[in-house]
């Protein structure tokens, strides 16, 4: 019987495989299809005199004739949708180029206006195989002016040339975290169990928050020296930097003393959980508010402890796109973004 059921889910992986590639096949035809019917669009608009006018009559027209030949798929918003996708990737085009994701996946990117924004969801919702609603998700977090706000201008090129790239503990670091996915509102009571049981609930939500690389290993670990015991909220493991990740969870403002606890906590992962060749363990607290001159003195200089803050709410894009509108001798300035 187990020769049978090895037998048959070998049959069964390579159909599975086989219609992944199909499935790959056909949306990168379909996509390239659909930059060419938009390529086309723009051309043939640019033949018009009165642009705006000509071009709805395009669309109008080819709608009409589309449909009719080939059924669905053609309305004038479609249509609109790839003479939007064309112009959108039309400068960074190359005959190699291959677009990976589907193609609502690609609506929604071409009303990104900024580029380098752009070519970072797409990047990172091709690596990390986000679904469209995974893609909003991050979007609407604000990710990556999340992670704007820590980097210079090399390490922002670098962003959206190649995504995000996990090499050192600051790599993994957000502030704050997006944990709007726990439906605890922003003003409401409640404990820190509450939010851990939330977050337990959540787990696949949290550790897209979190990023690459990590993976769930305990929730109020227990460990015990001289008939005093202690627990850990929750325990991590990091993958790509090979490492523990410990969290604390405070509700409140975070004091010196959360500070110390969790020096006490990565203490004792690195001397008795850490093997030889992993990397010292990484601490971090998710508070509601934090002073940074607090956690400054507190704290090592090369301490691998960190403090965020976290909101149960969606962000206000505004909010960190004014914090990155310093003028050029602030080396950062304001990325235009669409809301859409």
């Amino acid at each position: 019987m187990s020769n049978i059921t090895s037998f048959v889910n070998d049959i069964k992986a390579i159909l599975s495989e086989a219609r992944s590639r199909v499935y790959k096949n056909v949306n990168e035809i379909m996509t390239k299809t659909y930059f060419e019917i938009g390529k086309k669009i723009v051309e043939e608009e640019q033949k018009g005199h009165s642009r705006a006018s000509y071009g709805k009559e395009i669309l109008k027209n080819l709608s009409v004739e589309l449909t009719k030949e080939f059924g669905k798929g053609f309305s004038v918003d479609n249509l609109e949708n790839m003479r939007r996708f064309y112009l959108a990737y039309s400068k960074s085009e190359t005959p190699s180029r291959i677009f990976a994701l589907s193609w609502s996946h690609y609506i929604f990117l071409s009303r990104i206006k900024n580029e380098n924004e752009r070519d970072f969801y797409e990047i990172e919702s091709t690596k990390n195989n986000w679904s469209l609603r995974e893609l909003r998700r991050q979007f609407d977090a604000a990710l990556y002016e999340r992670l704007l706000l820590n980097k210079d201008k090399k390490q922002i090129n670098e962003l959206s040339q190649k995504g995000q790239i996990i090499q050192k503990p600051q790599d993994l670091i957000k502030d704050p975290y997006i944990l709007e996915f726990v439906g605890l509102e922003e003003k409401s009571t409640y404990s820190e169990n509450d939010l851990e049981q939330k977050l337990i609930d959540k787990i696949e939500h949290f550790l897209l928050e979190l990023g690459k690389g990590f993976t769930f290993v305990a929730r109020q670990k227990r460990f015990s020296f001289d008939e005093e015991h202690f627990r850990v909220d929750l325990v991590f493991y990091n993958r790509l930097l090979q490492c523990f990740v410990l969290i604390d969870l405070k509700i409140g403002k975070l004091k010196h003393q959360d500070l110390g606890q969790m020096m006490m906590y990565v203490n004792y992962f690195d001397r008795y959980e850490k093997t030889q060749d992993e990397n010292p363990t990484i601490g971090i607290i998710l508070c509601k508010d934090k002073n940074d001159t607090l956690i400054e003195l507190t704290l090592p200089e090369e301490s691998q402890i960190y403090a965020s803050k976290y909101q149960t709410i969606l962000p206000k894009k505004e909010d960190f796109r004014n914090l990155l509108c310093e003028d050029d001798n602030g080396t950062r300035g304001y990325r235009e973004v669409t809301d859409e």
